[in-house]
C-alpha cells in the first residue's frame, strides 16, 4: 500500500491539530477529525455514505492514542478525578458497544452526517453560552454515574468524539473544577475509543467497497499518522491548558465548529 506525500502531510496537519485540542480542551478532537477525514476521503473517490463511517471510526481509533498521551501529562498535575473515571467507565463501555455494534452500523452514513452536525452544532453553542452550575450541585451517585457513562459513550460513539463534549459540561456542571474536569474527560477518552473501536472493526468486516488499507470502518493509514502526530503534540496542549485562556480559546473553537457542522449537515442532506 502506497500513500502519496500530498495525503501524508493532510493527516499530518489534521494530527497536529487535533492532538494539541485534545491536550488544551479534554476533547479528542473528533470535532475537527471528522469533517476533513469525509473530505480526504471523498477525494479519492469513497461514496460519501462510506466516507462518513470511515471518517467517524477512524477518528474515534485514533482517541485511542491521544487520550494515554493527554492524560499522562494530566496525570502528571495531579488534575485527574480517578473516583469519577472508575464510576463512569463501566456506563461508557456499555453504551459505546451498544452504539457501535448496533445502531452505527444500522444508520446509513447521510443520517450519522446530519446527527453528527447537530451535535457539533448545540456543543458549540454550550461554548458561548459557558453557564454556571448551581454551587450546591454535585455528582450523582453510581447508578446516576452508570447512566450518565452509557449516555457518553453511546453519543461518542455515533459522532466518532471521545466525549469530552459532553463529559467536561456535565462534570462542570456539578461543580468538579474545570482542569479536573479536563483532566478526567483525557482519561475517559481511552474506554471509550477502545470499546467503539471494537464494534466498528466488528461490524465493519462485512462491508463491500472499503478502500485499501481498510480494518473494518477503519481507514489504517490516516490513523497511523495521526495517531503519531496527535501523541506526540497532546502534552503541549495539556501544558497550555494550565497557563492559556481556556474560556477565550473555546468560543473561538466553537466559531470553527459552527462551519464543520454546516458542511457535515449539506454533505448529510445532499446525501
Amino acid at each position: 500500500m502506497t500513500i502519496e506525500p500530498i495525503l501524508i502531510a493532510e493527516l499530518a496537519l489534521l494530527g497536529v491539530g487535533t492532538g494539541f485540542l485534545a491536550g488544551l480542551l479534554g476533547i479528542g478532537g473528533g470535532m475537527l477529525m471528522v469533517p476533513f477525514l469525509t473530505i480526504i476521503l471523498g477525494n479519492r473517490g469513497v461514496p460519501a455514505d462510506l466516507a462518513v463511517k470511515m471518517a467517524i471510526a477512524t477518528s474515534m481509533a485514533t482517541i485511542i492514542f491521544t487520550s494515554i498521551s493527554s492524560v499522562r501529562a494530566h496525570h502528571k498535575r495531579g488534575a485527574v478525578r480517578w473516583d469519577i473515571v472508575r464510576r463512569l467507565a463501566p456506563g461508557i463501555v456499555i453504551g459505546s458497544l451498544i452504539g457501535s455494534l448496533g445502531v452505527f452500523a444500522l444508520l446509513k452514513g447521510t443520517a450519522l452526517a446530519i446527527f453528527f452536525a447537530l451535535f457539533v452544532g448545540f456543543s458549540a453553542t454550550q461554548m458561548f453560552l459557558d453557564k454556571k452550575p448551581k454551587p450546591t450541585r454535585q455528582m450523582p451517585g453510581t447508578a446516576g454515574q452508570l447512566g450518565a457513562g452509557g449516555a457518553i459513550g453511546f453519543i461518542s460513539g455515533l459522532v466518532g468524539a471521545g466525549g469530552g463534549f459532553i463529559s467536561v459540561p456535565f462534570m462542570t456542571w456539578c461543580n468538579v473544577a474545570i482542569h479536573n474536569a479536563v483532566a478526567t474527560s483525557a482519561a475517559l477518552g481511552f474506554p471509550i475509543a477502545v470499546a467503539n473501536v471494537v464494534g466498528y472493526v466488528w461490524s465493519g468486516q462485512a462491508v463491500q467497497g472499503l478502500p485499501e488499507g481498510s480494518f473494518g470502518f477503519i481507514w489504517l493509514p490516516a490513523l497511523g499518522v495521526i495517531a503519531i502526530c496527535s501523541f506526540l503534540i497532546a502534552p503541549l496542549g495539556a501544558r497550555a491548558a494550565h497557563s492559556l485562556p481556556v474560556s477565550k480559546l473555546k468560543r473561538v473553537f466553537g466559531s470553527i465548529l459552527y462551519v464543520l457542522a454546516a458542511y457535515m449537515l449539506w454533505k448529510g442532506l445532499r446525501g
